[in-house]
């Protein structure tokens, strides 16, 4: 078999003795170190990251052997969002007439709200918050927040505001 393969029976039978190098043994001692690592981040760190927690954590590994070692196992950073599903087109919304003006200071209290909806990543989904600011005191007033993005999470601040 070794005349075969084109090796020779010395380095057969090191490796015979030996199968796994200490560099190889060291390889999978760090990968499992970086498994629970890109874990405990929730799939999000990447080879840059995980080499920095690597270093917290008294290991010396240069960021090419932790890309090298992530990239064999197949764990990736996550990169960007996903196209959200729903409609594209349709007729366009109704726009409500702009009563501000942009005029953004106001010498009383409750004179003017605003509003705004915005959407935070979390590990179960998307949460969408709606909130309603005095901008005479610059402070929030009502707010909700909700799984969908619908005229009740509005109407639901708009009522914890009144």
């Amino acid at each position: 078999m070794c005349k075969v393969m084109r090796v020779h029976f010395s380095g057969y039978y090191a490796w015979k003795a030996q199968p796994s190098s200490p560099r190889c043994k060291d390889d999978h001692r760090l990968l499992s170190l970086l498994k629970h690592a890109w874990l405990e981040s929730g799939g999000v760190y990447g080879y840059r990251k995980l080499t920095l927690d690597m270093r917290d954590l008294g290991e010396t590994c240069g960021k090419h052997r932790v890309a090298r070692l992530l990239k064999l196992e197949g764990l990736r950073s996550q990169t960007g969002y996903r196209l959200r599903p729903g409609v594209r087109g349709g007729k366009p919304a109704v726009v409500a007439p702009n009563l501000l003006q942009r005029q953004f200071t106001v010498a009383k209290p409750n004179q003017a709200w605003v509003t705004d909806i915005t959407y935070i990543r979390t590990h179960e989904g998307w949460l969408y918050l709606a909130v309603v600011v005095d901008l005479f005191s610059r402070q929030v007033v009502g707010w909700s927040m909700g799984s969908s993005i619908d005229t009740a999470l509005v109407l639901d601040a708009l009522v914890m505001a009144l």
